[in-house]
């Protein structure tokens, strides 16, 4: 399913021919998402660790655990992505949310649109209950993201993920999509 964000940018379904222009986006913006990542190995930064990494995020898809969206310009780079993970349906539906957004792309919006976008296409394709989403405590830019999407704070989770070589902390967040009632039977 394919989302238009703006004039310029469309959010779709992340593909295996996807590998070499995410190594690129990753490499052009290691500065960048270093706060925020853990640290990788340099074949993260390949188009080969790319496309293994992409051949088993493939099998989680098949599976049901998980989609993934790209940021695209139509020029055939990639400028970020979002990440629908742990998708849990039955009585939970619930799924977790992460994202990242290009450098050269901040401050115009796209992860406000594009966070809107993944959380009606949970509701739609399976309609996810509660879309949870963590930022790393001194991301503030992202948090106003997710509050402005209409994501609440849960609170604090001390020494959450260990990233860029440290335990750190995180703020959790969640969304209620629906409060429909499950059907019977």
């Amino acid at each position: 399913m394919e989302m238009h964000l703006a004039d310029d940018i469309i959010l779709r379904p992340i593909a295996l021919a996807d590998a070499a222009a995410l190594a690129r986006a990753y490499d052009r913006d290691r500065a960048h998402l270093a706060p925020w990542e853990p640290i990788r190995p340099d074949d993260f930064y390949t188009e080969q660790g790319q496309y293994s990494r992409l051949k088993q995020f493939d099998e989680s898809r098949r599976e049901g655990l998980i989609e993934r969206w790209v940021f695209d310009r139509g020029d055939g780079e990639v400028y970020g992505s979002v990440t629908l993970s742990n998708i849990e349906l039955g009585v939970f539906l619930n799924a977790r949310l992460g994202y990242w957004v290009d450098s050269t792309l901040t401050g115009r919006g796209l992860a406000t649109a594009a966070v809107l976008a993944v959380c009606d296409a949970a509701r739609q394709r399976w309609n996810i209950h509660r879309v949870e989403a963590g930022t790393n405590v001194e991301n503030a830019a992202s948090q106003r993201v997710l509050l402005k999407c209409g994501f609440e704070e849960i609170g604090r989770s001390r020494a959450h993920l260990y990233i860029n070589g440290r335990w750190a902390d995180s703020k959790q967040f969640y969304r209620i999509l629906h409060t429909d009632p499950l059907p019977v039977g």
